[in-house]
């Protein structure tokens, strides 16, 4: 969630905004450290805690501090969720709750200029005006999306590190697949050579690419995308796969299409002389196992949730310092 951006565009037309972040948990809870949810004045909010009981209090507690009159509201709150909200998480968590409106517009426009620049870490310390007062420190390496308390201070990661997916083909899967990433953490590459192949309006974490040269797409595509073909052509699909298997070594590709089409690829990519272990890398079919359903919808939904625990193995190998293809462990490959 870009958070900076929203609480800007909140302050540009509402005049103020607040944010409660989860900067602690202990035991069993309903979100991470470093969730977010920021409520408008006009009671729209956008972001999540984990809902429930939680939430709903959080949102009048924020809601309230919206009417104070003291714009430089800041305040903590720590929570135990058996005891005193009858949660059955049984868990603590710790929250940071602020009021932000038009007083603070320039802090919060460098930190959405920072947003918009990369990932960036905070160090977040309560000063005398009651606010809470966030530095950029460029030495500090925490995951972005995460918040902790060290020794008084909250330490914060922000940013968008959502994983690029280059998606070829604006057909009915595609489409459908587009629209279930919506919401996830993916920025789609949606490439498709054809005149007026797009839908007029796509969501916002996607661009939408029509190359003359459809393979070359990928020629600067960061090196740990994910790349899924599904478009229009056969051998559109085939000269893609092995451009992107060809000197490259993309954390994923997908190919929509049966063990027949698997069989078929492989045995052009051989005779085109690609390395067995390269061919190797390709999947097909994809998505998860047990969904058989040929609607454009299910399609979707089993290869979103087959992408999300691929994207998850990649960060748990980042995070040992190890790196490989995204290989999931729990779930088999579908039939699409």
């Amino acid at each position: 969630m870009l958070v900076w951006q929203r609480l800007l565009q909140a302050i540009d037309r509402q005049g103020k905004a607040a944010m409660a972040t989860i900067v602690e948990t202990r035991g069993s809870a309903p979100r991470e450290a470093g969730a977010r949810i920021v409520v408008l004045p006009d009671a729209t909010f956008f972001g999540t805690i984990g809902g429930g009981t939680l939430e709903w209090r959080v949102i009048a507690d924020l809601q309230a501090a919206l009417a104070r009159p003291n714009p430089h509201f800041y305040a903590t709150q720590r929570v135990a969720l058996g005891p005193e909200l009858g949660q059955c998480c049984g868990g603590r968590v710790d929250l940071a709750l602020e009021v932000f409106d038009r007083s603070r517009r320039a802090e919060v426009q460098e930190l959405a200029e920072a947003e918009a620049a990369g990932l960036f870490r905070t160090r977040g310390s309560q000063m005398s005006d009651g606010k809470l007062h966030r530095s950029i420190d460029a030495g500090l390496h925490v995951p972005i999306g995460s918040a902790h308390i060290d020794h008084g201070v909250i330490v914060e990661g922000f940013g968008d590190d959502s994983r690029v997916l280059y998606l070829f083909g604006a057909g009915h899967v595609g489409r459908a697949l587009v629209m279930a990433l919506a919401p996830l953490p993916f920025r789609v590459v949606w490439v498709d050579p054809r005149p007026d192949a797009f839908p007029q309006h796509v969501p916002a974490n996607v661009r939408c690419v029509q190359p003359q040269d459809t393979p070359a797409a990928l020629d600067d595509a960061p090196a740990d995308s994910f790349v899924l073909v599904m478009s229009h052509s056969h051998s559109l699909d085939l000269a893609i796969v092995a451009r992107a298997l060809k000197g490259h070594h993309f954390a994923y590709v997908g190919l929509i299409g049966s063990e027949t089409k698997r069989a078929r690829f492989t045995h052009q990519l051989d005779r085109a002389g690609l390395p067995k272990e390269d061919i190797q890398r390709m999947v097909t079919p994809i998505g998860v196992a047990g969904i058989h359903s040929k609607l454009p919808a299910a399609i979707a939904a089993s290869v979103a949730a087959d992408l999300l625990v691929r994207d998850e193995a990649m960060r748990q190998l980042l995070a040992h310092g190890t790196t490989g293809p995204a290989e999931p462990s729990a779930l088999a490959m579908g039939g699409h």
